[in-house]
């Protein structure tokens, strides 16, 4: 067995967020030296059970061992199906076993990403249920790069949320924000102090809220995040006719103004 790759693949099983309790069963498994092999590790989120299947292949050139990959299901504590989806190690950050969960439970996490040219990039990265990825049965990953224009900070400056008043307690905010969790918050109204529950949603540029009951109670932004997804439909169908046809008002204007001026001159 390899010791230094043995320390390597400890220290990576660690901060994807397994833990040290795979350490005795990982040594055990290198020692056998076979092609490949797996490891089992199961998590509990609330009454939800997460069971992962973490993937590791020998090197074809030498006795290295690699941590390619890890395949979470999901069984929610009201559903009879799992729901399944693998995470791949990459080199850059990587996704940890919680963000995986968040993110098998709709919510967007923030990382640090790399690209095919080895370089570094920052997105905010969801699932999309409605699309699999037909080479592995994978949910697709879509991704809101910095360009995108969500500004975590800027959209949370918009509401009145007592944390952010403490600079401490704003970057704890922040940061549990980023890594997918759905977040408690203390929000200021009429004098009263109430805590509510919110989460990133980049895709539509805001935040979600939710009462002690996990009740969606911000419209507002529902009725955003629709007008949202029909202007993107619109740009991924290339309709630009059915974005002008909501400035209807625009091109008629002129018509009823050359009907005034006729009168007038009769």
């Amino acid at each position: 067995m390899n010791d230094k790759n043995f320390e390597y693949l400890k220290d990576q099983i660690k901060y994807t967020g397994f833990g040290e309790t795979l350490e005795n069963e990982l040594k055990e498994k290198l020692q056998k030296e076979e092609p490949s092999f797996t490891l089992n590790h199961i998590a509990k989120y609330g009454e939800d059970t997460a069971m992962a299947t973490l993937n590791f292949k020998k090197s074809e050139q030498s006795d290295m061992y690699f941590f390619n990959s890890y395949k979470v299901e999901l069984q929610k504590e009201n559903s009879k199906e799992a729901l399944e989806q693998t995470f791949y190690i990459n080199k850059g950050s990587n996704i940890t076993m919680k963000e995986a969960f968040n993110l098998m439970e709709g919510r967007s996490v923030n990382k640090d990403l790399t690209n095919k040219e080895g370089e570094l990039y920052n997105a905010w990265v969801q699932i999309d249920f409605k699309q699999t990825d037909d080479t592995n049965g994978n949910f697709k990953l879509n991704q809101y790069h910095q360009n995108y224009g969500y500004d975590l900070e800027a959209t949370l400056a918009k509401h009145p949320i007592k944390e952010l008043e403490n600079p401490k307690y704003k970057e704890d905010l922040m940061d549990s924000l980023k890594k997918g969790n759905l977040q408690s918050a203390t929000f200021l109204k009429e004098g009263n102090e109430i805590k509510q529950y919110i989460e990133a949603s980049p895709q539509f540029k805001t935040i979600n809220v939710y009462d002690n009951n996990m009740q969606r109670i911000d419209n507002r932004h529902s009725k955003e995040e629709k007008q949202s997804e029909i202007e993107q439909v619109s740009e991924k169908r290339g309709a630009k006719k059915q974005i002008q046809s909501a400035d209807d008002d625009g091109p008629e204007a002129p018509k009823e103004d050359k009907r005034k001026r006729k009168s007038q001159s009769m």
